[in-house]
């Protein structure tokens, strides 16, 4: 029997809280063989209207860790996060009904579009936040399509009105730049070597 060197976790002695209800995150968290508990305090996502698309999510991601000032314990690190997806120079939330999300992804269609997911860690000693961006191409949809996946799938939690790693994304996704997994809702590798770099860091609190 062939001897499997066992997988070490990046994040040390810590034990590592995820602040995320997204399944997606979760997910990508476990098949990455992190092992962490899902620990929620909700926050107002809001924003400075003056502040640049790109910042949003490592702003949002920040401030979803503010929430957990004094309540984390000194072996504990949390991950909070943050996707937008922009299209044209404005950032598309997540659809609000049936009609909002053929509409959000009618406009998708045929076109690129960016997702930028912000990701902080943070522990009672120091906090680092970093973004990663992906740039997606859609074929052109057509109507049937699009009602199809809305009314199959229901993607109105998710933000620009689809599931990379749902039917629309096997089927409608032309071509990806950047990271998969960015797309749906957490740069894994970007996380990972964040973690493994975080000892050789500390005398860099911020980043």
């Amino acid at each position: 029997m062939e001897n499997t060197e066992k997988f070490q976790n990046p994040a040390g002695n810590y034990r590592l809280i995820l602040a995320s209800a997204s399944p997606r995150r979760q997910q990508l968290m476990r098949n990455a063989g992190f092992t962490f508990e899902v620990r929620i305090i909700p926050v107002q996502e809001v924003y400075p209207p003056a502040i640049a698309i790109d910042e949003v999510p490592e702003f949002l991601a920040r401030l979803k860790a503010g929430a957990f000032n004094g309540k984390l314990a000194e072996d504990e690190m949390l991950v909070t996060a943050d996707t937008v997806v922009c299209l044209r120079g404005k950032i598309i939330g997540k659809p609000a009904s049936r009609q909002e999300a053929i509409d959000m992804l009618s406009n998708l269609s045929g076109s690129r579009h960016v997702v930028i997911t912000g990701v902080c860690i943070t522990t009672t000693a120091r906090q680092i936040s970093f973004r990663a961006r992906t740039n997606v191409y859609f074929r052109i949809l057509r109507a049937d399509e699009i009602r199809y996946y809305v009314d199959a799938f229901r993607p109105f939690d998710k933000a620009g009105a689809y599931g990379i790693q749902e039917w629309i994304g096997y089927n409608g996704v032309a071509r990806v730049e950047g990271s998969f997994y960015n797309v749906m809702g957490l740069p894994v590798h970007k996380l990972y070597q964040a973690l493994e770099r975080w000892p050789r860091d500390k005398n860099n609190p911020q980043s």
